[in-house]
């Protein structure tokens, strides 16, 4: 039979452990020192999670290489041919046809506030078509001019573009084929009133000239013979 071990030995047993026990605990994080930041790690805070976006590409290579590709999605969802003995219509039908035309769609929701990032309007060097006597474009420099003049009228453009991307994300929800060709025609709108005022103005007050010269020859829409 083995001697009872003493009250006061158990006691002792019993703290020593506790002592090896807090002194083999999990330790404390220890709080962030404000040298930190000079070592590149700043704290992160809601003031620049989001700040300081920085663009890539221009915006002529936003427009050709992102939204004008995705742009298609909506714009070849319907279409009308004319074959001579009948009329050819392409409508989605299927639900990979319903997810082309949303994925497009959202690109125009998203990818249109890419726009409202300072950037660029054209690569380095690209002066877009603005040379010689009759230039058919602006030169990104007189696009800037007129971005920096009337601001508000390139945020409305861009507002235009967006709510063409809700309408159409609307459109998908509730698979309204006969909605979808308003979506496309106002797509169109959207994309031409602006390339009117930034980048082909020229052509605006051409077209202006001819529609005068129609109303010239034969009269405003729904009159009959020719003006003089």
């Amino acid at each position: 039979m083995m001697s009872p071990v003493p009250r006061r030995a158990t006691v002792s047993v019993a703290f020593l452990a506790i002592a090896l026990m807090a002194a083999c605990g999990t330790p404390q994080t220890p709080a962030p020192k404000t040298g930190d930041a000079e070592q590149g790690l700043p704290a992160p805070s809601a003031a620049n999670l989001y700040a300081d976006m920085k663009p890539v590409v221009s915006v002529k290579e936003l427009m050709y290489d992102l939204l004008d590709p995705l742009a298609d999605n909506l714009f070849d969802a319907v279409s009308s041919v004319n074959t001579g003995k009948a009329s050819v219509e392409t409508v989605p039908t299927t639900e990979e046809d319903w997810d082309k035309i949303r994925i497009g769609a959202t690109a125009m929701v998203e990818g249109a506030y890419l726009l409202r990032i300072k950037r660029p309007f054209a690569p380095p060097g690209d002066l877009n078509n603005s040379t010689g006597p009759e230039p058919i474009e602006l030169s990104p420099a007189q696009i800037q001019e007129k971005v920096d003049k009337d601001p508000v009228l390139w945020i409305a453009k861009i507002e235009a573009l967006r709510n063409v991307g809700l309408q159409a994300l609307d459109v998908v929800k509730r698979r309204d084929v006969k909605a979808l060709w308003d979506v496309s025609n106002d797509l169109d709108e959207a994309c031409e009133n602006c390339h009117l005022e930034y980048w082909y103005p020229n052509q605006k007050a051409l077209l202006d000239r001819l529609d005068q010269k129609l109303r010239d020859l034969y009269g405003k829409p729904g009159q009959s013979g020719a003006g003089k």
